[in-house]
């Protein structure tokens, strides 16, 4: 029996750095490893004996890319721990200013680090010469998205302008106004590249994924909701702990999450929340999908590149709806009395949901925090991913079954930096 081994030392177009290393025996997969090795960050350890202000700004350190969810989820935390609740124009805020992330963070993913898989070519910069537009179109709208979060947050790379409560500042009608042009310019560029993408060739793929995301009563969700799942889970975000726990894995430093009852990975991230919160969308942008070919439920996480043009299309639309109705708030920032508490939360960061949890001593210090990342959730089902995508290729040559490999990692985008609280892929056949 043949045996061979495939490792691809880093895989290009993700944030972070990892491996993969793939074992053949003959034509079945034996063995699949997920290896990140970037090393841990200790967040949850230096919140500790910090005032709960600092978790924000603290957090959105994590990552450069999604700031923005690792301080809307800390804010959510600590306001559950002080028994508060942010609404009104604040709140409305808050999803403009995730529209923002989603908007900058989707851009970057779908055009420079997903589109050359599809178009053949190794980096964006090799596609630029042959398709400038697309790439044009891309900066454009990545340059928006960033625009939002700039005029609500401060600046575009890790905000300085929002604190638990809301705001130090709440930006002006005429600021926000600004951005319409733009935003109205960039949201049909993004239809049309979701037009473009209806011509590209995606994998025939399609597992029966256990999709877990926020669900809203009415809205599609940002920052609030209820923890559901397509396999009938349906619970308080506080609950998580009792559904979900993090396993340690000999081969990576970040935590596997799985589900508890079942011992199984999960999906988190755009095809979880479109899947689940499809009927939550606006009726032209159900429309948009379908015109695209998807479905309600999408389960190919090779098509997560149409799925994330969608979301981009809801951002720029929901941007829009909030700025023409918008109205500066009396205040920037809710009143907050320290006292001792435990505060939960879950938001949905670009790449799936992001739980926080804080302990907090009568001083409201931080004694015990803990993180939970969207890439260390999806790190078991991007295994499991594998070991059934690559089987069908397993005659392929090493340098072809390398770059299969590194699209269907890179289906998930995985923020490799988040997760250790990337390819170098490692192929053995035997």
């Amino acid at each position: 029996m043949s045996r061979k081994t495939i490792k691809v030392d880093y895989l290009a177009r993700v944030e972070g750095e990892g491996g993969l290393y793939i074992k053949f025996k003959g034509d079945a997969v034996d063995e699949v490893r997920l290896k990140i090795f970037e090393p841990p960050r200790f967040f949850e350890a230096f919140l500790r004996g910090r005032q709960f202000t600092e978790a924000p700004d603290i957090t959105a350190r994590i990552c450069g890319i999604c700031p923005i969810a690792y301080q809307m989820s800390a804010c959510h935390a600590m306001e559950n721990a002080l028994g508060v609740q942010v609404g009104g124009a604040l709140r409305e805020l808050r999803r403009l200013i995730y529209c923002g992330e989603w908007i900058e963070s989707h851009g970057l993913h779908v055009f420079m680090l997903h589109a050359p898989d599809f178009l053949g070519y190794q980096d964006a910069i090799q596609m630029a010469k042959d398709h400038p537009e697309i790439v044009r179109n891309a900066l454009e709208i990545k340059k928006t998205g960033n625009r939002i979060v700039s005029t609500v947050g401060g600046r575009e790379i890790h905000p300085v302008n929002v604190r638990v409560g809301g705001f130090y500042r709440a930006p002006t009608k005429k600021e926000l106004l600004e951005l319409v042009p733009d935003l109205e310019h960039c949201l049909a560029l993004s239809r049309e590249a979701l037009k473009w993408s209806t011509g590209l060739s995606y994998p025939d793929f399609e597992p029966d994924y256990e999709f877990v995301a926020l669900r809203h009563e009415n809205e599609y969700p940002f920052n609030e909701g209820r923890l559901v799942s397509n396999r009938g889970l349906d619970i308080d975000v506080s609950d998580f702990e009792s559904h979900f726990h993090e396993v340690h894995v000999e081969h990576s430093n970040a935590l596997h999450c799985v589900r508890t009852d079942t011992n199984t990975p999960y999906f988190v991230g755009p095809l979880a929340r479109y899947s689940l919160n499809f009927d939550r969308l606006s009726r032209s942008v159900q429309e948009a999908a379908l015109s695209a070919g998807l479905q309600p439920t999408c389960r190919n996480p090779f098509r997560s590149l149409q799925v994330r043009l969608v979301e981009i299309i809801f951002a720029f639309e929901e941007a829009l709806r909030i700025i023409k109705n918008y109205e500066p708030p009396a205040k920037p920032c809710v009143e907050l009395t320290a006292r001792a508490g435990v505060g939960r939360a879950i938001t949905e960061a670009p790449r799936g949901i992001l739980y926080h949890r804080y302990r907090l001593d009568e001083q409201a210090n931080i004694q015990e925090a803990k993180i939970v990342p969207p890439t260390s959730q999806n790190q078991g089902q991007i295994e499991f991913d594998l070991r059934q995508y690559v089987s069908d290729f397993s005659r392929l040559s090493d340098e072809e079954l390398t770059w299969q490999c590194e699209q269907a990692v890179r289906n998930y985008d995985p923020c490799i930096s988040c997760a250790t609280h990337f390819l170098k892929l490692e192929v053995e056949r035997t």
